[in-house]
């Protein structure tokens, strides 16, 4: 039994409602939805909220939300682990079993069920912890720096290969913010995801662009609508 679990809760603070906000015409939450119903992969397609508002909307698009996620686990600091855990623990004393569960996130409208089926197979074939959907960065983060004061001074962050003239082989991903596949006792009994015994699928970076803030929520109508024009 494969499950899907889409965590979604409603105290978004950057992004009023972000979670069921209108996105290219529809509730951004559905894209997460509906890539899930594409893949033909799962038993249940499970959304995990503390919010009403989400349970409507998740329930209207084929969703199920069989319980209301605690306020304890509906916090900035409760990490996607946990999340899931809890809603694997709360099938089982329900009888119900998953094996392998795959988290897909409620704002990942680039989604494509294609990669979710992909990254099963992936998962399969290097038996390791985690599959992450990932991506490579678009510039060498080896030349980064952060502003280390109100004077607006430069502070290097990787001091020792900032001036390196000589270009990294290997590329550098980051976490895609669209999914995540792992066994249901993986999910369960593991703290950590981002370990030597997890492997990735990789994204095309025009496929990917996690929203945190407004205008990431404009740069993804763009990237969302340029595809569209291909079709």
């Amino acid at each position: 039994m494969n499950i899907a679990i889409i965590p979604a809760r409603g105290n978004s603070i950057r992004i009023k409602r972000k979670n069921t906000k209108i996105f290219c015409g529809k509730p951004i939450i559905k894209y997460s939805i509906d890539a899930a119903k594409k893949t033909k992969l799962f038993d249940m397609i499970l959304v995990s909220t503390d919010n009403n508002r989400i349970t409507k909307v998740s329930k209207k698009y084929g969703a199920t939300v069989p319980f209301k996620r605690p306020k304890k686990l509906s916090d900035d600091s409760t990490g996607i682990i946990e999340v899931v855990a809890h809603s694997i623990k709360w099938l089982r004393m329900k009888n119900i079993f998953p094996n392998y569960v795959c988290c897909i996130f409620a704002t990942a409208p680039l989604i494509q069920h294609k990669k979710i089926i992909e990254g099963l197979k992936i998962l399969k074939k290097n038996k390791t912890n985690f599959l992450i959907s990932a991506t490579n960065y678009s510039a060498n983060i080896h030349r980064s720096f952060i502003i280390s004061d109100k004077k607006k001074r430069i502070k290097l962050v990787f001091k020792k290969k900032f001036y390196s003239k000589k270009s990294d082989e290997k590329k550098i991903f980051h976490d895609a913010g669209q999914f995540y596949w792992a066994k249901a006792q993986t999910w369960v009994s593991k703290k950590k995801m981002f370990t030597s015994k997890s492997s990735i699928i990789k994204l095309k970076r025009k496929h990917v662009q996690d929203i945190n803030t407004i205008e990431d929520w404009q740069f993804a109508k763009l990237l969302f609508n340029k595809a569209a024009m291909k079709f």
